[in-house]
């Protein structure tokens, strides 16, 4: 065991300003310096100190998720096509067409308004519940540990760390016991750095700060403490985390968003520059050409998307806390969507969780009351208070055997560890002689047993077949003058028998698993559990098992050949904590989206591993601190909820997407035709915004659309192609109708400029919103898949209104006129004839399978490190 220690403090705390240093500088200094140079002590800071250097270096963030109005109205306007518009109506106001100008800048306010407010509100629920995530580290604050949040740390506090932590500053390390850290989110490098005291050259490259811990790390092994030396953007990862940028990352799907927006402007361009040059060549004025074109610019773009989005996610943390999951950032609930492999430990998921003792057998499998002594003698605490589940109903199992324990005086102990995974006690029987007593897992203490009894391994066999969890138990007797006990001492020891226990597979589970093939996730079990009883559970709840690995098979396997074979199987038994962050760490290297599920100490390397790591409410702090997702209770089939919610969410999003894109994109190519072949403007500028403003506002109850189950059976990602298919082949369908709706006004009803206008608005506003119910599904409509009562109403709402507006009293100043009863009737047949044609048309694309084909996302180390970032985040301005 590597032990070292930098010297003793030779500075007192002070109240003067000290200022940090970088990583770099401390390394080169000794403990002593480092301490001097912060005016600090190893017992820590004052907590007036403390509050004093916080208000003087900032918190200890490097992401802010504050809901700024501003911000987000900054948000609605950036956009250039509006401003132009905007820009033009007041030109237009000027220059004598004050009622058009008025009009298109009052539905204009609307819309931002609209879309303004619904993002707030989805930004307000964001930071409410980033809010409400605390991650915490362990600090010296007058002498005495105490837990503090690390946005709260400042130079100068004394920090402990402990395995599976994340380092929550950069700290110049005063003490440490086999001290290791994952450092690839800062150098790329996968293999643990170990650490010590030692002061490195001045100037040694990052990756050589071998005294330093450092903010973002993982701590791999061992523990130490440190006092903090630089935070924030200080600090190595604070740097490059804030040259990501300030705020919360963006979705994978508001990343989307931006590169379809790219698609749409191009679009919108050449129609609006085809549409300003036909109207000029036509000998219309300029303002009026360039307001209709601008317009159009504006109706092609769906605007309230980003509204749509966030209120999808917001929405949908609120429905996935009803479901007892609690996500940490919104940005998780498209992990847990994505998700299509699932590991996760066996006990307490897979089984109930609660393990009773069975029996004491010896080596021949007969009952053995001295196995059942022995097993008490090697428990880690007395009576089993606090230890591990095993011991616990070891003792509640003890009967009279508890008071032949107390007999025994313990002078020793070797807890347990997963390399040597067995632990042994050292007793002075009541015959004053010495023993060392040693219980674990069958495989690491026959090993040190020279000649196992006969028998033995049948029984371990029969056992085993049984689902039974075994801890074999074996002795050696030794001096009682034993000074000093180590693994070396854990030899020739003389088999005993074994200890029986039995966790009972849970009878959920199976139900459990069949909903996540269901959804396309492939479960794998890591366990440290004996290979013959995982494979016994997994038989029980029929998961069909592609093979197993043991953690002897993981390390002789090179990442190339492990990646291959972790693919294929189903478990992994015997498996140590850095094996299990190894695999998922290969698997997410496939393209996989890997999720971890895990409780313990131990469970906290692949938790950090994972695209998603997920954790249960009654797990360990260092486990839950490391979890993306929490569930309220550790089942299978709430984690199936989350996915399901995930994925619900990206179906009706792209449902506006799709909707939005294909249905504008024809209306707006009908008015680029119509504008070249009439004598006036198909529609006003004004009328084209308001169409477009009643429309997105019935879209914005999409996000509490049915989804069907087909939708939910695999992740889906932004598939630019994909949409630009489906826009070009479903708009040009809406152009037809609208082109049969110019016909049916003018040879039918010999519509003038306002008639014509009215009847184009209330036919496309129809056609263009209750396609929603054709495009949301990939069945028959209402009869087998029957939208949510909220868009149902929405969508009949707008319709509604899009009727009553040419005979409502604004209808004069918005350029409408009342249409004939007979337009009506032809409305309705025409509606019911796109809306079947559009039915038939849905059939014949989803027919090609590259329509349906799907993009595997790869997530790099950008990624990585804003997910790590995502913890040093607090409401108010970073330093």
């Amino acid at each position: 065991m590597r032990t070292s220690d930098g010297g003793r403090p030779v500075a007192p705390v002070t109240t003067a300003g000290k200022g940090g240093l970088t990583a770099g500088e401390a390394a080169a200094l000794s403990v002593p310096e480092v301490l001097d140079r912060l005016g600090v002590t190893r017992e820590g800071l004052s907590g007036g100190e403390a509050v004093r250097r916080l208000a003087l270096h900032g918190p200890n963030a490097v992401r802010a998720h504050h809901a700024r109005a501003l911000r987000v109205l900054g948000r609605q306007l950036r956009n250039a096509v509006l401003i132009l518009l905007a820009v033009t109506a007041l030109a237009a106001f000027f220059l004598g067409d004050a009622a058009d100008a008025v009009i298109i800048g009052v539905i204009l306010v609307a819309s931002v308004g609209l879309g303004f407010v619904n993002e707030y509100r989805a930004e307000r629920a964001a930071q409410a519940l980033h809010s409400q995530v605390r991650h915490t580290a362990v600090v010296l604050r007058d002498g005495l540990p105490a837990e503090v949040d690390v946005t709260a740390l400042v130079p100068g506090d004394v920090v402990r760390l402990a395995l599976g932590g994340i380092v929550p500053a950069d700290l110049r390390l005063l003490d440490v016991n086999d001290l290791e850290c994952d450092e690839s989110v800062l150098t790329g490098e996968s293999l643990p750095v170990g650490k010590s005291t030692d002061p490195v050259p001045s100037g040694t490259a990052l990756a050589g700060l071998e005294c330093c811990a450092l903010m973002g790390t993982v701590v791999r092994a061992g523990r130490g403490g440190g006092v903090v030396v630089a935070t924030g953007g200080r600090a190595e990862f604070g740097r490059i985390a804030l040259g990501l940028g300030e705020r919360q990352p963006e979705t994978d799907f508001q990343a989307g968003l931006r590169r379809f927006s790219v698609l749409l402007l191009q679009v919108a361009i050449a129609l609006t520059s085809l549409i300003l040059v036909t109207n000029l060549l036509l000998h219309r004025p300029l303002i009026e050409s360039l307001l209709f074109s601008l317009a159009i610019a504006v109706g092609i773009t769906p605007q309230l998307l980003p509204a749509v989005v966030s209120t999808s996610l917001a929405a949908g943390s609120r429905r996935l806390a009803g479901l007892k999951v609690l996500v940490k950032r919104l940005v998780c609930i498209e992990d847990l969507g994505d998700m299509d492999i699932l590991v996760t430990d066996k006990t307490g998921t897979l089984t109930e969780g609660r393990i009773d003792f069975l029996t004491a057998l010896g080596p021949a499998g007969d009952d053995s009351d001295r196995v059942l002594l022995l097993g008490l003698l090697a428990t880690e605490t007395p009576e089993g208070t606090g230890g591990n589940p095993m011991d616990a109903a070891l003792w509640r199992a003890a009967g009279p055997r508890a008071e032949s324990a107390g007999e025994y005086t313990r002078l020793g102990l070797l807890p347990f560890d997963h390399e040597r995974r067995m632990t042994t006690a050292f007793v002075r029987t009541p015959g004053g002689d010495g023993l060392l007593v040693t219980k674990g897992a069958p495989e690491a203490v026959l090993d040190r047993c020279p000649a196992p009894p006969q028998g033995a391994a049948e029984t371990l066999r029969a056992r085993f077949a049984e689902g039974g969890r075994v801890v074999a138990v074996a002795t050696r007797r030794v001096g009682a003058d034993l000074t000093e006990l180590g693994p070396a001492d854990e030899r020739d020891l003389t088999l005993e028998g074994f200890l029986v226990f039995l966790d009972r597979p849970k009878q959920a589970a199976a139900r459990s698993l069949r909903r996540l093939a269901e959804l396309g996730v492939t479960v794998k079990i890591a366990t440290g559990d004996n290979p013959v009883v995982a494979e016994k559970v997994c038989a029980d709840l029929g998961l069909t098992s592609g093979g197993t690995l043991t953690g002897e098979q993981v390390a002789a396997l090179d990442d190339e050949a492990l990646t291959g074979a972790a693919e294929k199987a189903t478990i992994f038994a015997r498996v140590s904590p850095e094996q299990k962050a190894r695999i998922v760490r290969l698997l997410r290297g496939r393209g996989r989206a890997v999720g971890f599920l895990g409780d313990g100490v131990n469970d906290a390397l692949a938790l950090h591993a994972a695209d998603v790591g997920v954790s249960v409410d009654t797990a360990t702090d260092v486990a839950k601190d490391a979890a993306d997702v929490v569930l309220l209770e550790k089942d299978l089939g709430v984690l199936a909820d989350g996915v399901a919610e995930g994925r619900r969410i990206f179906a009706n999003t792209i449902k506006y997407v799709l909707m939005g894109t294909s249905s504008n994109f024809g209306n707006m190519f009908s008015a680029a035709a119509a504008s070249a072949v009439l004598s006036f403007l198909p529609m006003l500028p004004g009328q084209i915004l308001l169409n477009n403003l009643l429309y997105d506002a019935g879209q914005l109850s999409i996000p509490t659309d049915r989804v069907d189950p087909e939708q939910l059976r695999a992740p889906s990602h932004w598939d630019i192609a994909f949409i630009r298919r489906f826009m070009l082949f479903f708009g040009p369908i809406s152009s037809l109708f609208d082109f049969l709706t110019f016909a049916v006004m003018l040879g039918v009803f010999h519509a003038g400029p306002e008639l014509f206008r009215s009847g184009w608005f209330v036919e496309s506003l129809a056609t263009q919103t209750l396609i929603i119910f054709v495009i949301r599904t990939r069945r028959v409509p209402f009869l087998r898949s029957r939208p949510s009562l909220p868009l149902l109403a929405s969508a009949l709402g707008v319709v509604a209104i899009g009727v009553a507006l040419p005979f409502s009293p604004l209808a004069p100043a918005l350029g409408f006129t009342a249409p004939p009863p007979a337009f009506f009737l032809a409305l309705a047949a025409m509606t019911v004839a796109y809306l079947v044609l559009v039915e038939l048309a849905k059939k014949a694309f989803y027919a090609f399978p590259e329509a349906g084909g799907r993009a595997v996302r790869r997530r790099g180390h950008r990624h990585r490190v804003q997910r790590r970032a995502a913890r040093f985040s607090h409401t108010g301005p970073l330093p």
